[in-house]
């Protein structure tokens, strides 16, 4: 929920919290209340009172940004309030209108970040990786370069990776923008994923977007060479769900992906084939469970990761019900300091499509912070 809408939320639920103390000052004899002609009893008056406390807490917690179960709160917050207004139904009855969109948000926040949503199985499936993953591997020395090739592994080495021990996970942070095509409006996002690397890579990968002002969460999962992308519109539409040997395998060069970009610190462990083009190139073919798949590294004169192509790449149709094989690349822009690694911060997913669309840019994403051996999701 963006600022505004929370603010709006937070000034309606404590301005209804706070009338329901009317009834509780007339059940308890506290004060005379004009405004409520009907008696109301002791008992009738602590359920107002009750209600009054349980939709400022709801408010409150709004404000602060809403915690996973707060839909419990609000949902508690919008009962025990309409149960309160129908012992003075003829004079407050206005208040059930905010109690129907206090239910509403209590139903989506449930849908979006309840125990069945897909936050909530981004958190059990990246926990369970990270539960799965082996403990980090002795440093990284110099004797393990010997056998990449040479900008391969002053890669390796500018990352800042000697001396530290092997990536066997990583946590990250990311934000930017995505579109479907190239004529389709751009869609702000955040995302956040966990990756394990060994005999079994795992990738989570969560992403909240927004299309034409409404919520897009898209969940990807991949474990040990088999891949799921699903998303959801409003947190209850789906509108892709994809699965199958092409998603493998697309899947597949993703996590290949991350490995160079992300944790250089698991490169010299990483089941790669690798193989040098020229002073600038590399090629590797990464080969996890039954997928192999194969691309170039691009490098530039400081030793930074710049490009990586691979045609191994299938594209998704906008169900996820079909895909279509295309060039697929990462051009990588910016470097610096992040997590205790120089590690590319700011860089595009880029299609190569047959005409009319043509190569295209289809994400931006930025870096914002990466964790490397982590036992925890959050």
């Amino acid at each position: 929920m963006t600022n505004v809408p929370r603010f709006i939320g937070v000034v309606l639920l404590t301005g209804h919290g706070l009338i329901h103390l009317l009834g509780a000052a007339k059940g308890f004899g506290w004060a005379e209340v004009d405004q409520l002609s009907q008696p109301i009893g002791p008992l009738a008056g602590g359920i107002w009172f009750v209600a009054a406390v349980l939709v400022c807490v709801a408010a409150a917690l709004l404000g602060r940004g809403a915690p996973t179960w707060w839909w419990a709160v609000a949902g508690a917050a919008a009962v025990t309030s309409q149960v309160a207004i129908a012992t003075s139904w003829g004079d407050a009855k206005a208040g059930t209108v905010i109690n129907v969109l206090l239910i509403l948000g209590a139903a989506y926040a449930f849908a979006s970040v309840g125990p069945t949503s897909y936050h909530a199985q981004w958190h059990d499936r990246a926990t369970q990786a990270l539960s799965d993953a082996e403990p980090a591997g002795p440093i990284v020395t110099e004797a393990d370069l010997v056998d990449l090739p040479a900008p391969l592994a002053a890669y390796v080495r500018h990352s800042g990776a000697i001396g530290k021990p092997r990536v066997t996970s990583f946590r990250a942070d990311i934000h930017g923008r995505i579109r479907s095509r190239p004529d389709a409006a751009w869609m702000p996002f955040t995302g956040k994923q966990v990756n394990t690397y060994g005999a079994r890579p795992q990738r989570a990968f969560i992403l909240d977007a927004t299309r034409a002002g409404l919520p897009v969460t898209v969940l990807h999962l991949y474990d040990h060479a088999t891949a799921t992308m699903r998303a959801t519109l409003l947190s209850v539409v789906t509108v892709v769900d994809a699965a199958g040997p092409e998603m493998d395998h697309a899947e597949t060069v993703t996590v290949f992906n991350d490995l160079v970009v992300l944790a250089p610190g698991a490169i010299v462990d990483a089941p790669v084939r690798w193989t040098g083009i020229d002073a600038d190139h590399v090629r590797g073919v990464f080969t996890t469970g039954d997928q192999s798949v194969t691309a170039v590294l691009t490098f530039d004169a400081e030793h930074d990761l710049v490009d990586f192509v691979s045609s191994d790449r299938y594209r998704a149709s906008a169900d996820g019900a079909t895909f279509d094989r295309q060039g697929w690349s990462t051009p990588l822009t910016a470097h610096q300091e992040v997590g205790g690694y120089r590690l590319p911060t700011v860089g595009e997913g880029r299609w190569s499509a047959p005409e009319p669309e043509g190569t295209f840019t289809y994400v931006e994403f930025h870096l914002d912070d990466i964790h490397v051996n982590v036992r925890s999701a959050r």
